[in-house]
């Protein structure tokens, strides 16, 4: 199997596998328990929350959570009153927005999927929103939205600015003016099922989940096995940001060449090289899976698959259905090797030639 969906996940680092691995076998003891093994474990919490704050702004507190989602949830509940948010978001965003029943706004974004920084302002000015939600980096296009901008056009205003990093973080810098900033281990060569939310000095949120208030604000027993992970992954980031950056980069150029014949979602410049959405006319992207089994590709979001509903994302940069329907992504990153990503390609082009022929 030739891994290519990156932005659905990334593979487990070999330097996190082994940071979680004594306390995992050896060390089984409660983080939150006073006795020695319990500090123990303590400190190798402490540890991880240091090396992830490593990669965010000074200024604020790292918080565990079970993952991005709920540390999307957890701010965006937690604020309370109207958010602005943008077309692109993720679900874990737009479907929380929704479900406040607020007088929410969701902006329309252009074809390269950014939303307007002064659209923003405008929108926290009519409706005196009190949080605004941007991600970084677009999970299923690779737009890189202008954050910094638009915290500076809110922040006179009064409200406070939520960026979903999770596909930025580790990958480019994060910008200093956010006020809280939710993040994933997964997606960061880490394990599955820890993220965290960054919150800045000052700022105040109601709990999301109640109980033992291990988090300060956040209750539940943490996992010092997956902190130690995220951890380890996230120091691992910080030393190879350059180099991780220089190697999705040179292979999104060579992938471009080899799918020449195919038209490009989203932006040409400002965008995270490591992800490609490409579409082609006629396409049966159902049928591609099928014939090229042995390729991990993606046909939007994993987060959406199975649903049967085309990509919000590429209906909000004016994709057709028929266009959405047309679409893969292809993820790559640390462990893609230039020859195993060339000789996949090559193997769904010549699946989608197929295609072409047999209609």
């Amino acid at each position: 199997m030739t891994y290519l969906d990156y932005q659905a996940t990334t593979p487990l680092a070999p330097e996190a596998f082994d940071a979680m691995l004594p306390w995992l076998r050896d060390q089984h003891a409660n983080p939150h328990s006073p006795h020695r093994a319990g500090r123990a474990a303590k400190a190798a919490v402490e540890v991880a929350r240091a090396q992830v704050a490593a990669l965010l702004p000074a200024g604020g507190r790292v918080m565990f959570t079970s993952g991005a989602t709920e540390a999307l949830n957890w701010a965006i509940k937690g604020v309370g009153g109207a958010t602005v948010t943008q077309a692109t978001e993720h679900a874990a965003v737009l479907d929380t927005v929704a479900a406040s029943g607020r007088a929410n706004v969701v902006l329309a974004v252009d074809r390269g999927g950014r939303v307007a920084p002064d659209a923003v302002a405008a929108a926290v000015r009519e409706t005196g929103a009190r949080l605004v939600a941007v991600m970084l980096v677009n999970n299923e296009i690779g737009t890189i939205q202008p954050v910094a901008e638009i915290a500076a056009a809110v922040r006179p205003l009064g409200a406070l600015l939520l960026c979903d990093a999770v596909q930025g973080y580790g990958r480019i810098a994060i910008p200093d003016a956010c006020d809280m900033i939710a993040i994933s281990a997964h997606k960061i060569y880490g394990p599955k099922g820890i993220g965290a939310l960054w919150v800045r000095d000052g700022v105040s949120l109601t709990p999301l989940l109640h109980g033992g208030d291990q988090e300060g604000g956040r209750s539940g027993t943490l996992s010092p096995a997956l902190c130690a992970g995220f951890g380890a992954a996230a120091a691992l980031a910080k030393t190879r940001m350059a180099e991780d950056a220089a190697q999705a980069a040179r292979l999104f150029d060579l992938a471009r060449a080899r799918l020449s014949g195919w038209t490009l979602n989203g932006p040409d410049e400002q965008r995270w090289p490591g992800n490609l959405s490409v579409r082609r006319d006629g396409l049966d992207v159902a049928r591609l899976m099928s014939d090229v089994r042995d390729v991990a590709f993606s046909a939007g979001s994993a987060c959406a698959s199975g649903s049967g509903r085309t990509s919000h994302v590429l209906r909000a940069i004016g994709l057709s259905d028929a266009q959405a329907r047309a679409t893969i992504r292809v993820g790559f990153g640390r462990y893609t090797t230039e020859d195993k990503l060339l000789a996949a390609l090559d193997r769904l082009a010549a699946a989608a030639d197929a295609q072409k022929v047999a209609a």
